[in-house]
């Protein structure tokens, strides 16, 4: 889990660093095989979304990570950014309230940021 928690403290760090709100990681890996954890963080607009998926590309490329799949990006009200063990959710503030992630997710472990 040395690999996981790296590109998870990497996103941590990069949405951070641009101001991303109320940002959540979720252990999920005793639930599914998906992945080990999801990221879940909001933006407070188009633009901001946008800017926050773009940071967390450049700064996981400056580390040799590239994401299997990017979705939603044109839209920019829900952007998933899939690093294989780690996926990145960055939602609009309204569609993260509605499609309630943490809410479907409860059963995983909250991990401490």
């Amino acid at each position: 889990m040395e690999n996981e928690n790296k590109i998870l403290n990497l996103i941590i760090d990069a949405l951070e660093d641009k101001k991303a709100v109320n940002i959540k990681a979720i252990d999920i890996h005793n639930l599914t095989t998906v992945a080990y954890y999801f990221v879940i963080a909001s933006g407070t607009s188009v633009t901001h979304i946008k800017a926050l998926s773009d940071n967390l590309v450049e700064k996981l490329e400056e580390n040799g990570l590239r994401p299997l799949r990017i979705e939603g990006y044109n839209h920019a009200r829900w952007i998933l950014l899939d690093y294989g063990d780690v996926i990145a959710h960055i939602f609009h503030e309204e569609d993260r309230e509605y499609y309630g992630l943490e809410r479907l997710w409860q059963d995983g472990e909250p991990v401490n940021l």
